[in-house]
């Protein structure tokens, strides 16, 4: 009885509800075939989207994309599609919906799946909530994109960059995606490095304020000229040129970035030297050899 009372109670709501032509409603999906969908809209009749109203994303398949108890908003075409449903529009909806939504994810800068449909001149297109975007050439990848050709069909992790409602226009960049993970991989590998490591590498370029030394695995470090010699000198090219295969020691890794020192090494040799000399000096055999040397000379009998 009480189900009876809460099924009656949902009718009577439906039957003050007012749905007209324009207006965008929610629905539960309860059917799906090639032609339409049927969706719940909690009213006393059902709403039909035809498949062709689905979606402008030529990739889109009803069969595929659309299932039973999704939620689904629609513009309202016509009160009465003729058999007593409501004829519903995905696509317009689309049209006033989706842009809230991309201007979100721009806003959000959120990461987004999408898959190339086309190659146009500059650049490829793909689809996004039901809308045509563009992804520039040089947003593609890191490094500049020979071939578009090869993109199309792939599914790319991008962002939305550029939103304009009026003009219809959204752009998005997988670069921007692409930049983030390489910088996420190169600082876990910096982290990776215990200061302290002495490692070997080649000078790679030089500055006013020091030498970048290249350490393979895309890792590269800053020898600050004060680090370079344990002279003072005024430029590192009075010690160092472009090629130089170098020792250096790492002192920190803050920031993703490696602070490398040349003068760490030499002050360790030269301490080096100081213990063997210490050692040579310090030891009773080598002690009782210099007092004897020495006795001698005084020629004490």
């Amino acid at each position: 009885m009480e189900e009876t009372m809460k099924d009656y109670e949902k009718e009577l709501e439906a039957s003050f509800r007012t749905i007209q032509e324009g207006d965008v409603i929610k629905g539960t999906v309860i059917g799906v075939n090639e032609e339409e969908v049927t969706l719940d809209l909690k009213y006393y009749t059902q709403g039909i989207i035809k498949a062709s109203d689905m979606s402008s994303d030529p990739a889109f398949s009803v069969l595929t994309d659309v299932h039973e108890g999704d939620v689904i908003e629609a513009s309202v075409v016509k009160m009465d599609d003729g058999q007593g449903n409501i004829l519903l529009s995905r696509k317009e909806a689309n049209a006033v919906l989706a842009w809230d939504v991309l201007t979100g994810y721009l806003e959000e800068k959120k990461a987004v799946t999408v898959k190339v449909n086309d190659v146009v001149n500059a650049g490829v297109v793909a689809y996004l909530e039901g809308t045509r975007g563009f992804i520039p050439a040089s947003h593609l990848a890191l490094s500049y994109v020979e071939n578009l050709e090869e993109y199309k069909g792939k599914t790319l992790e991008v962002r939305v960059i550029t939103v304009d409602r009026e003009k219809e226009k959204l752009v998005m960049s997988a670069r921007e995606i692409l930049r983030e993970k390489e910088k996420e991989a190169h600082d876990h590998k910096v982290a990776m490095i215990v200061p302290g490591t002495v490692m070997e590498g080649t000078v790679e370029s030089l500055q006013p304020y020091g030498a970048f030394v290249d350490l393979n695995d895309g890792l590269s470090g800053l020898v600050h000229i004060s680090q370079i010699s344990q002279r003072r000198i005024k430029k590192p090219s009075e010690v160092l040129k472009v090629g130089d295969k170098v020792k250096v020691k790492v002192l920190n890794t803050n920031n993703g970035k490696i602070s490398l020192s040349m003068k760490a090494l030499e002050e360790m040799q030269v301490d080096e030297v100081e213990k063997i000399d210490v050692k040579q000096y310090g030891s009773s055999e080598s002690l009782g050899t210099s007092l004897g040397d020495l006795f001698a000379k005084l020629n004490i009998k």
